[in-house]
């Protein structure tokens, strides 16, 4: 018989949303379905996926409120009176986050409402190529069919379970932005690293590759003075640029210089929970091959995400997926191994885990599908930022990948350091303060990739991004006229190159 809808959704994120908002414009029958399930911790959230509960929409918030700590401090040598002890109180901004970020998961169901896109609060499995069961949380079964299928179901963060202790002791990113107290002394692990928070320590993973989450959390934690440690057992922001001075490294180096706590080549064997319900954890460090202890409120681990895929049923329809990573194999446009299922974002073998990407490759999707579109999702000179306490901003290639592209030869590296206007009255260091252009070499200098580390990176790279888009090449920029004094106007100063073995500070003013 023919199928209930044209176009079902199976995960209510960035991706699906905007597929499904999509196609219904198109007046075509549209379903959602999507379910959270609650972290081994409790912690559960509404409609909008990652970015909206665990994810950007948080994250960035949490940092403003870090920054602005930071500017407290500032304003003291501008001539504000600032009463001290500052004090910051976590429950208020937790709860002022949690408002807005539930005020967008209403403002979601809101807006599929108003586009007729039919919502189910359901975990679904394929029955078949056409048709998906769900079940409710109350255990109650609903059978959906559809002429095409869309995963958009993301991913949940991975926990370390070699290491004892880690799923009952450990909170992941998914808890952090919904406790409605202080963690207090936090431990943050990320394969590469742990972190120490007033009792935080978060831990970063060698197979993680998007470690970015431990580096911000840990950042904000501590501009928001808890007493933060990161252990890492490799090297930090895996997959960003290495080379040279290294990107990665002047992050790290200024979040030490910021009092992040670091412990390098370190990895954890257990957490154990002491009388005093602090938690005690057991790690090694590779380089003196000695065992050590310290004892937190809370333990992070920050050790990569897995997709959402364990109750899809997807090897019954034949879809398939890498073995490796777990995620759907996709084409340029979009489709699965399963003519009519398609999948986007997180899921996504290959792709950026950016919900702009997501966003975009779900509508253009919905266009190809219901709006005679042709056009496929360019994954090219995607920018992106990090948001730690210094922000990192890039797009296009980094250094290792242009040189691995076109050979070292073939590659001109422009490079300075710079010191923000903003710096200079609050005396503030700015030894990591870099920016980094990778040109080709050859006829016009077509730019290739653009690293730039300093305040407001993200709104800077922004800017920059459209005319790398659009092919723009060195002498374009050296003629392109800054807006003074800013420190985006710095890079169209960038004069100095890796290959004449210079290096230089700019001051700007």
């Amino acid at each position: 018989g023919k199928n209930e809808y044209d176009l079902l959704v199976i995960g209510g994120g960035s991706g699906g949303l905007a597929c499904a908002k999509e196609a219904a414009q198109f007046g075509r029958k549209v379903a959602v379905l999507d379910y959270v399930e609650p972290s081994p911790q409790g912690t559960k959230w509404g409609l909008g996926g990652t970015c909206v509960n665990v994810g950007c929409i948080p994250k960035k918030l949490m940092h403003q409120a870090a920054l602005l700590g930071s500017a407290l401090k500032d304003a003291q040598h501008y001539g504000w009176n600032i009463a001290q002890p500052v004090h910051h109180t976590w429950s208020v901004m937790a709860q002022a986050v949690q408002n807005y970020v539930k005020s967008l998961n209403w403002g979601h169901r809101v807006q599929l409402q108003d586009k007729k896109v039919k919502y189910f609060n359901m975990k679904g499995s394929f029955s078949d190529p056409h048709t998906i069961c769900g079940l409710t949380k109350a255990g109650k079964e609903t059978v959906v069919t559809a002429e095409n299928i869309v995963i958009a179901t993301g991913g949940r963060p991975k926990y370390p379970t070699h290491i004892a202790g880690a799923l009952e002791y450990g909170i992941t990113s998914d808890d952090l932005f919904w406790l409605k107290e202080s963690p207090g002394k936090t431990s943050l692990v990320y394969h590469p690293f742990i972190l120490h928070l007033y009792g935080i320590i978060v831990y970063i993973s060698l197979t993680d590759a998007s470690p970015d989450v431990s580096l911000e959390c840990a950042g904000f934690l501590t501009g928001l003075g808890l007493d933060t440690t990161v252990m890492m057992r490799s090297i930090p922001l895996r997959g960003f640029d290495q080379v040279s001075t290294q990107m990665a490294s002047l992050v790290t180096e200024h979040m030490e210089s910021y009092g992040t706590k670091f412990l390098k080549k370190c990895f954890p064997t257990k957490v154990e929970k002491l009388e005093s319900n602090r938690l005690q954890v057991t790690w090694k460090n590779t380089d003196l091959g000695t065992e050590e202890t310290d004892s937190f409120n809370t333990v992070m681990w920050a050790v990569g995400r897995a997709p959402d895929t364990e109750t899809l049923n997807l090897e019954t329809v034949g879809v398939k997926t890498n073995s490796e990573t777990g995620k759907i194999i996709v084409d340029a446009s979009e489709a699965t191994s399963v003519p009519h299922i398609y999948a986007v974002g997180d899921i996504t073998e290959g792709r950026p885990e950016l919900t702009p990407t997501a966003i975009a490759a779900g509508k253009l999707l919905a266009r190809r599908l219901f709006g005679e579109s042709s056009e496929l999702m360019d994954y090219d000179n995607v920018p992106t930022t990090v948001f730690t306490p210094l922000e990192y901003g890039c797009v296009g290639l980094s250094e290792e990948a242009a040189v691995q592209c076109y050979g070292s030869d073939n590659i001109e590296v422009y490079h300075a350091y710079y010191k923000p206007l903003e710096f200079t009255v609050a005396e503030r260091d700015a030894t990591q303060c870099y920016m980094k252009m990778v040109c080709l070499r050859e006829r016009e200098q077509r730019i290739l990739g653009l690293h730039f580390i300093g305040p407001n990176a993200g709104e800077v790279i922004q800017g920059f991004a459209l005319g790398i888009k659009c092919g723009a090449t060195y002498p374009q920029l050296m003629k392109t006229i800054g807006i003074h004094p800013t420190c985006a106007e710095e890079i169209t100063k960038l004069h100095i190159t890796k290959r004449s073995g210079l290096d230089a500070t700019v001051t700007g003013c």
